[in-house]
């Protein structure tokens, strides 16, 4: 953060006017600006710092501190915002790209949706997070389809990881959505304070409740959906190994008179060596009870619907 921008920030402060201040990746420059600029408390500070908090509301002396969560298209799918809100300020700090962020701004400053208001301009923030998830959510579902798809044609290991990779992802989407959807629910109920706060305001939260409800339950849908690609792959590859077990049999079975044909037949009984001779013979004993015995368990085989 450059002194200039430093100055800049505390002249707005003094100035009493409401704004907006996003921080992407603080750095010790930025971590002082909130410490020395803004006052934050200590224990705010530290979780700004090192992140990886659970949804939650933190209320301080004059403002609440906000940890939220949207979709990013990176590692893990997730983008951590710590927001700032008191009467006079909103600032919001994230590690990760926000693209939420960049279509909230051109709304906020070509549109001017209640910018003078810190609990519009919060919600405005929370609600662009929170759609966020919707788009990612659709391409889950896109690829649950395709995998499934795949399972049923050539099911095959890279399927299987494909639907792990997935349940993982929604594992951990789970665990940000169903803290964050309890959060709001306590907001739009107003059990918890928020700077500037309304009775009109808190419909527009009951939005970003009934929407976090829509992902909770898209994720549980989701998750059922690839412990069902999970069962589909199982019992196809069982399926597989049991036709390929039954045609293994059959041709086991087959041998098991041919074997003792040949068998029986390459004894040297001297009756056997001595009246068993000629082509007639060979062709009789040889060949044509071979083939008999081939012809007669298939007939079986068929009878029995095994074949």
């Amino acid at each position: 953060m450059a002194p200039a921008d430093r100055d800049a920030v505390a002249s707005r402060l003094q100035a009493g006017g409401f704004f907006w201040l996003d921080i992407h990746g603080p750095d010790a420059e930025g971590l002082a600006l909130l410490r020395d600029v803004f006052g934050f408390h200590p224990i705010a500070l530290e979780d700004s710092e090192h992140f990886g908090q659970r949804p939650k509301l933190d209320a301080y002396d004059d403002y609440v501190m906000l940890v939220v969560y949207g979709a990013n298209r990176d590692e893990d799918d997730l983008v951590e915002v710590h927001c700032f809100l008191s009467g006079h300020y909103l600032v919001t700090v994230h590690h990760d790209d926000c693209p939420a962020f960049s279509d909230l701004r051109t709304r906020i400053t070509t549109h001017h949706l209640h910018t003078d208001n810190a609990a519009f301009v919060l919600y405005a923030v929370v609600d662009a997070l929170v759609d966020s998830f919707f788009p990612l959510l659709s391409e889950f579902d896109e690829r649950i389809d395709t995998v499934e798809d795949r399972i049923f044609q050539t099911p095959d290991d890279a399927q299987l990881q494909e639907v792990f990779a997935i349940k993982r992802t929604l594992v951990s989407l789970r665990k940000v959505i169903a803290p964050e959807r309890d959060l709001f629910a306590r907001v739009a109920t107003g059990m918890v304070e928020i700077p500037g706060m309304t009775p009109e305001a808190e419909r527009y939260y009951r939005n970003v409740y009934d929407h976090l409800i829509r992902i909770s339950d898209l994720i549980d849908s989701y998750r059922d959906l690839t412990t069902g690609a999970m069962d589909v792959y199982l019992s196809t590859v069982s399926n597989r190994l049991n036709a390929v077990m039954k045609r293994l049999t059959i041709v086991a079975t087959i041998f098991m008179p041919l074997t003792w044909l040949t068998g029986f037949f390459g004894m040297n009984f001297g009756r056997l060596v001595l009246n068993i001779t000629g082509w007639t013979a060979f062709l009789t004993f040889g060949l044509a009870t071979q083939v008999l015995a081939v012809v007669v368990m298939l007939l079986l085989f068929r009878k029995q619907g095994w074949s």
